[in-house]
């Protein structure tokens, strides 16, 4: 079903004495709202095209609605820097999503919670490849600390 919006406008024709009536129609398709949502969930990653658990990860991203593009980049480390990544906190791998970057293996709850507050940060990490994160294990295990980084520095964005 589409939503109609009608926004009519009178102007007086002042020669005329005459009232002209102008219409304007906007329509809004579910789907294409429904499509906006999609591409805000899109995320491109750049991994090193041999490591196991970035594919993991970008399953479990892929599992939990989220459109992933692979990228393979030996040299993920060097661009993560380049995009602010501070180079103690590199992850193991090198995202970007809706203006953001985001490193390692971040869970989705916290990737979905940076896109939906919009802090004004560069971006979050979670450093190294802990054994408790998605994409190392089956499921987020126990808590991990994810950094936020950018002109004000670098604190803790979650530790959860």
């Amino acid at each position: 079903m589409k939503k109609i919006i009608v926004i009519a406008t009178v102007a007086v024709l002042a020669a005329t004495g005459g009232v002209a009536f102008t219409a304007l129609t906007a329509a809004q398709d579910p789907q294409e709202t429904s499509q906006n949502a999609a591409e805000a969930k899109a995320i491109t990653i750049w991994r090193d095209p041999g490591c196991g658990c970035c594919d993991a990860y970008a399953d479990y991203l892929e599992a939990n609605g989220f459109s992933v593009t692979r990228v393979d980049d030996r040299d993920f480390d060097k661009r993560s820097v380049e995009m602010g990544v501070p180079e103690r906190g590199i992850g193991c791998h090198l995202a970007k999503i809706d203006g953001y970057v985001v490193s390692g293996l971040v869970p989705v709850e916290i990737i979905e919670r940076l896109v939906s507050e919009r802090p004004d940060i560069t971006g979050i990490t979670l450093p190294g490849m802990p054994a408790n994160a998605p994409g190392m294990a089956p499921a987020k295990t126990g808590t991990l600390k994810t950094y936020a980084f950018g002109d004000g520095g670098v604190s803790v964005y979650s530790d959860e």
